[in-house]
């Protein structure tokens, strides 16, 4: 891969049991912080071990964890998958898309939750909810 991107299903072994499942073989790692004009595109899903920082984008047809803050623009199941989902530490995207679903965050949302969040489709729209270690 470019731009220090590697890919590294080794070190998926690592992750909390809860996440095993959001992973696969077809899985990239992204070891570092996505700063302003950066983007990562994988047929598969892709986990960022950083930010993904305003102006950032991360495109993936499988789902997409991040484990730090989420607040640029992240596209999961970006090939119509619509059981993909997003994860972040914190979530806070700019623009959030699950398959053919786009949405952005309310402008006056101020509440800045200290937990994980989890986007996915329930009933046809996009929902987030407060990741767990029940999350099926």
């Amino acid at each position: 891969m470019t731009n220090g991107i590697s890919t590294q299903s080794s070190a998926l072994n690592n992750l909390p049991v809860e996440l095993e499942d959001l992973v696969d073989d077809n899985t990239v790692l992204v070891q570092r912080t996505l700063r302003s004009g950066q983007s990562v595109s994988h047929d598969g899903n892709v986990v960022v071990l950083g930010d993904v920082n305003p102006g950032a984008e991360v495109v993936a047809a499988g789902n997409v964890v991040v484990m730090g803050a989420l607040r640029g623009v992240v596209h999961a199941g970006a090939r119509g998958d619509t059981n993909a989902v997003i994860l972040a530490f914190r979530l806070r995207p700019t623009q959030l898309r699950i398959a053919n679903h786009i949405t952005r965050p309310p402008e006056e949302e101020t509440s800045d939750p200290d937990y994980p969040e989890l986007a996915r489709i329930k009933n046809g729209v996009v929902t987030i909810e407060t990741f767990n270690s029940n999350f099926k």
